[in-house]
């Protein structure tokens, strides 16, 4: 793709490129006095802040979303999670379907990278069954949220507060409009309607297993065997990762609570972790140890092809194959009947590093900054870079340049860092020569 006649882009640029677009429209109409509730009051860094983190789909906030915004500033909020829920480039080749357009090789080679398909085959046909399957989605979840919400607000407000928080749940983006019973509250005082709970932990489960595997699970329903390798290991692996946490904050955390009231919350509180960014339960109350799991947790994320964000279930899933094979003493890494590549492990290395340092050197940076205990900003940066959006408590007290971290986090965890590595080379970089091979001990 030709930008001005003169550079042609990658499909590496054109996703970053996208979101970068996304990210300064919605900055520009939240800046607007239509946006605010007291007109002028949010600043640029508000309007950056917030725009970056509903484009990320993060759901970290600096101004409450129910009572610092108007109902035309939540509507923008809105709009930038589906679309940076969805996919900017997926968006884009919707409106292409709606004005009938005709989708070029090089717009499917895009959609390809931007939703992790296997082929560029097919594509067209993929991208109609995730829109019109994700509206079906969230329009059901709307259903099932709105009685608690019509509980709490009345029959009309809850319309429009089932509405959001079906799509806010389903691009895993945390956003809420609780403030208007309690600034910064999030979901806390529905911890114990269990509907509503469970109505969100599908809502947010679904959005974040992938595109791709909801393919699978609608060609293939229950035959397990016929599903690809890649869907097998996202729904083992997802499970496995909320199962665990679930035990833990069960067994370990919420100690004031009944046997009987700790189910929905440890259950929603372990979901969440997987880049939703809603809380049920104040996490200010969990412990140390509970707060270093939630952690590494947000750092893993979702999975690939998803509305979610984080390294994805299927990088941690490839090291702990890769770390298997050589403990075993395999010449290959496998699973499933399937060999891996070598290439697909390379670049798990290669995430795992990078965002490993990107949470724990802005970590350090922003405790420094800010005066504040090491643990609590170590919590944020890995929100941030997971684009989960559940907090301590900090956010709003963050000064401009931790806040510009935080941008940086959060839009590198949405887009993927080695998007923007790829995005960053020329589009031929040419053929090499193969270098002398020489051995290196390690461990």
């Amino acid at each position: 793709m030709k930008l001005f006649g003169h550079f042609r882009l990658t499909t590496f640029q054109i996703i970053s490129f996208g979101f970068v677009v996304l990210i300064a429209l919605g900055t520009g109409l939240l800046l607007t006095p239509a946006a605010s509730v007291q007109a002028g009051s949010a600043s640029f860094s508000d309007c950056l802040f917030t725009a970056t983190s509903a484009t990320c789909v993060t759901g970290l906030i600096v101004r409450d979303t129910a009572t610092s915004w108007t109902p035309f500033g939540q509507a923008v909020i809105l709009v930038l999670i589906q679309i940076g829920g969805m996919g900017v480039v997926t968006a884009a080749v919707s409106m292409a379907f709606v004005s009938g357009r005709k989708i070029g090789l090089m717009q499917r080679s895009t959609m390809q990278e931007a939703i992790a398909a296997p082929q560029v085959g097919g594509i067209v046909r993929l991208t109609k069954f995730i829109v019109i399957t994700s509206a079906a989605i969230e329009g059901i979840g709307a259903l099932i949220l709105y009685p608690g919400f019509c509980a709490e607000f009345g029959p009309w407000k809850a319309i429009w507060y089932s509405v959001f928080h079906s799509v806010s749940a389903f691009c895993n983006a945390g956003f809420d409009l609780m403030g208007a019973r309690e600034p910064f509250s999030s979901l806390t005082s529905m911890a114990q309607r269990p509907l509503f709970n469970l109505g969100a932990i599908l809502l947010i489960t679904v959005g974040g297993i992938g595109f791709l595997t909801w393919n699978d699970v609608k060609e293939h329903r229950f035959h397990w065997k016929k599903y690809r390798m890649q869907s097998k290991v996202i729904l083992i692996t997802s499970g496995i990762m909320v199962l665990l946490p679930a035990l833990y904050f069960y067994v370990f955390e919420m100690e004031e609570l009944d046997a009987g009231a700790r189910i929905l919350p440890a259950l929603f509180q372990s979901v969440t972790l997987r880049t939703a960014g809603f809380n049920t339960y104040d996490l200010t109350r969990i412990s140390g140890s509970g707060q270093a799991i939630m952690i590494f947790w947000m750092l893993v994320g979702g999975s690939p092809g998803s509305t979610a964000g984080g390294m994805k279930t299927t990088t941690v899933a490839v090291l702990f194959l890769a770390a298997r094979s050589v403990f075993f003493r395999k010449d290959q890494t496998t699973c499933f009947g399937r060999r891996i590549a070598e290439e697909t492990v390379r670049n798990a290395i290669a995430i795992l590093l990078m965002y490993m340092t990107l949470f724990f050197v802005s970590g350090l940076v922003i405790s420094r900054i800010e005066n504040l205990p090491l643990l609590t900003c170590l919590f944020e940066t890995a929100s941030a870079v997971g684009t989960v959006g559940i907090t301590l408590g900090i956010t709003s007290r963050l000064g401009l340049v931790s806040r510009g971290i935080l941008i940086v986090l959060m839009f590198l965890g949405r887009v993927g860092g080695l998007t923007l590595i790829y995005a960053a080379q020329p589009a031929n970089r040419g053929v090499h020569s193969t270098l002398p091979q020489e051995k290196i001990t390690v461990g």
